[in-house]
């Protein structure tokens, strides 16, 4: 039995006798280039979110590969590992600073994930807790910049 039928058959009988009837029905709203419509099939779900690893925790995960080059000889040092990437050394320091952050904000950051396409932080961001030396005064700007939310 339709939704259309049900809704005739559940009227009252006051309704019916009267020479009315009710129907039901569902309609949703949608777009038509820049019309609005009506229609009674629902829209298509939204898509699902698309997640991907945050920038910062690519370039975190690229600063240990290219430490870990360096100590096995693959480049001399950082003058070297900057000529061999076309990158100026500021850069390859930038990059490879990120390997002073404390082990557990490694990992927070290692699990920072974009959602279509939205940073959750900035590497600038995360340069200013690397410049602090020691790890605790590291772990209060990391802090203090998730509850900001850089």
């Amino acid at each position: 039995m339709t939704d259309t039928a049900h809704a005739i058959d559940t009227a009252t009988d006051d309704q019916q006798a009267a020479g009315r009837r009710i129907f039901t029905s569902y309609l949703f709203r949608a777009r038509n280039g820049s019309d609005v419509v009506f229609s009674q099939e629902p829209p298509p779900a939204p898509p699902a979110p698309v997640r991907r690893p945050a920038r910062v925790a690519r370039m975190l995960a690229l600063a240990h590969r290219l430490q870990r080059a360096i100590r096995r000889g693959e480049y001399e040092d950082r003058a070297d590992l900057a000529r061999q990437f076309g990158i100026t050394r500021a850069r390859v320091t930038q990059l490879l600073n990120l390997t002073l952050l404390a082990p557990d904000i490694q990992a927070a950051v290692l699990k920072l994930e974009a959602v279509d396409g939205v940073q959750p932080t900035s590497e600038r961001a995360l340069r200013g807790v690397v410049a602090a030396v020691e790890w605790g005064e590291q772990r209060e700007r990391w802090t203090s910049a998730e509850t900001v939310g850089v």
